[in-house]
């Protein structure tokens, strides 16, 4: 029997992948529309577009201090992370020691567990320590469960260093020390670059350890789910445009990042005797 040809084949899979991208896509489609929609949630598609909704958002004062908590709360575990995370990398990529393979596993490990769990046991961890709940423990928990991401990123772009710059710049008198801050550390810079809004991104968007560890002070992604169980407000679609807005932002950075450090990298080659 014979297969199906190529030529056969091409329009069924451009038909499966419009569906699949319809299927993720349209529906935030459908809230943006909403979010300028007079009437509301009601009615589709709108009729009558307004920008009274984005009006009624920034004049809302509990959402937002709900959003600066999230920043200060992302900020904070991503300086936390990236440099614990860098630490556990280096240890991984340049150190010997004892269960070494054991550790990097369990590196992986909040990656793995359900986020119940690790909220559940950061909990535990934050009672028996005897502290208050407050954004200082949900940023202590952000940090540390995403620990492991920074780690992983970081570790990659360990393995793929090119370690004659750091041989050469032991071997011109340079310390240790110094060698990291002016060769390894710069390398590291892209890797730095997309743990760091990877984490930023997982962050703020973290529900079940901020739930568990959150205080008085509401998160945005709590403040959202709050206000859902009395219903859909178009406000809430207003927010979330911007939040889909930010997030289109930071991946064209992101993008232009990696695309700058190729193009220069292929200039070091050719520029290479």
């Amino acid at each position: 029997m014979r297969g199906t040809s190529p030529t056969r084949r091409a329009p069924l899979l451009a038909i499966y992948a419009t569906l699949v991208f319809a299927f993720i896509y349209l529906p935030i489609v459908v809230l943006i529309l909403y979010s300028f929609n007079r009437d509301g949630v009601g009615g589709f598609p709108p009729r009558q577009l307004t920008l009274d909704w984005y009006r009624q958002l920034f004049a809302d004062g509990p959402l937002w201090d709900s959003v600066l908590n999230s920043l200060l709360v992302a900020c904070g575990a991503v300086a936390l992370s990236l440099a614990l995370g860098l630490l556990a990398a280096l240890a991984l990529d340049r150190a010997s020691f004892p269960g070494k393979a054991l550790f990097r596993r369990l590196v992986l490990l909040p990656l793995i567990l359900p986020g119940i769990i690790t909220g559940l046991s950061l909990l535990m961890f934050v009672v028996f320590a005897g502290m208050q709940l407050s954004l200082l423990t949900v940023f202590l928990g952000h940090g540390t469960a995403l620990i492991s991401v920074a780690t992983t990123e970081i570790f990659a772009g360990l393995q793929k260093l090119d370690r004659a710059q750091e041989e050469a710049s032991l071997d011109l008198g340079a310390t240790p020390w110094r060698t990291f801050w002016r060769i390894t550390l710069p390398n590291l810079r892209l890797s730095l670059i997309a743990a760091g809004l990877l984490i930023f991104t997982l962050s703020m968007d973290e529900i079940a350890v901020t739930f568990f560890l959150l205080g008085r002070d509401n998160t945005l992604p709590l403040e959202i789910w709050a206000r859902l169980r009395r219903g859909i407000t178009p406000e809430i679609n207003a927010i979330s445009t911007l939040i889909f807005a930010v997030s289109v932002a930071l991946i064209i950075v992101w993008y232009r990042i990696r695309m700058r450090s190729v193009g220069s990298g292929a200039q070091q080659l050719l520029e290479r005797p």
